[in-house]
């Protein structure tokens, strides 16, 4: 299932793992574990935050995909199942 994962991440410890260079390589690994098929990376809400659409092939994914949002950058993490429009369009086609 494609899925959005959004991550907001909390400003004292992004700006700690910035200051001591951290941040690089812990985006990395994240990319690294979640292999996006998008990522995206900016301010939203005044906060620094990653946005990646990735396939969840089983919910048994997630804890090793949250857990370093939270652990690491003590960020609040959303997932939501999403389509593209040919997903979309095949899923309006089966309504009638």
């Amino acid at each position: 299932m494609r899925v959005l994962l959004k991550a907001t991440l909390d400003t004292e410890k992004s700006n700690e793992a910035v200051r001591s260079g951290k941040l690089p390589e812990l985006i990395s690994r994240m990319l690294d574990q979640v292999e996006p098929e998008a990522a995206y990376f900016g301010p939203l809400g005044g906060r620094r935050t990653a946005l990646m659409v990735f396939d969840m092939r089983d919910s048994s994914e997630l804890p090793p995909i949250g857990e370093p949002f939270f652990t690491e950058l003590n960020a609040e993490v959303e997932l939501s199942p999403i389509m593209n429009a040919d997903d979309l369009r095949k899923g309006l086609s089966g309504l009638g």
